[in-house]
């Protein structure tokens, strides 16, 4: 069976770092496409100025990859409904489906955790954008991509000591809370 993940959270949340590690050493998954990757692939030195044109290769890319039917990965904040047709598409074909979340407990860590990589040379998000796209993330996590993806996991990637999962479940259904407060405040925003 043919294995697509869905590596997802807010802009700052760790999501390509823990990607790095995860796909390839844990999940044996070693095709990862990232429209951010992709940016800094095409002007790397102002990938911001590329991020239309990244995200239009991305799409493409993940599609050619569905038709294959080859086992890979890709990176989104899921803040909007965008990926929820080609989750559906994907399932059809036979794949099975993971998302992975790495979750931040505020807006405001997020902006932290951005301003933090713009200082190591990491692209800039504006704060706005940063505050509204975890708002909908949070909103599609529940209500749009949990249901229709066969595994799930929300890890908790706050803190310099690692991610600690907060829940896992399947096709909506949920398997095990492993940290009540925090998913609590994960469905506050339904």
């Amino acid at each position: 069976m043919q294995k697509l993940y869905i590596i997802a959270g807010c802009n700052g949340a760790g999501k390509t770092t823990a990607s790095y590690t995860m796909l390839p050493e844990l999940l044996h998954c070693h095709e990862f496409v990232n429209a951010d990757e992709i940016a800094r692939g095409l002007s790397p030195f102002n990938p911001d100025s590329m991020a239309i044109e990244a995200g239009r290769l991305m799409l493409r890319r993940i599609n050619d990859l569905l038709e294959e039917g080859s086992d890979f990965a890709f990176e989104t904040t899921l803040s909007t409904r965008t990926y929820q047709k080609f989750v559906e598409r994907a399932r059809e074909k036979g794949y099975f489906v993971s998302l992975l979340y790495f979750w931040l407990p505020s807006p405001e860590q997020a902006i932290e955790r951005v301003a933090k990589r713009v200082s190591l040379g990491g692209h800039n998000i504006p704060t706005n954008t940063i505050r509204r796209r975890y708002e909908s993330s949070m909103r599609n996590l529940t209500k749009l991509y949990i249901p229709i993806c066969d595994y799930w996991v929300i890890y908790d990637n706050s803190t310099a000591e690692g991610v600690k999962k907060i829940a896992y479940g399947s096709k909506g259904e949920i398997k095990e809370v492993v940290d009540a407060l925090a998913y609590q405040k994960i469905l506050s925003y339904e």
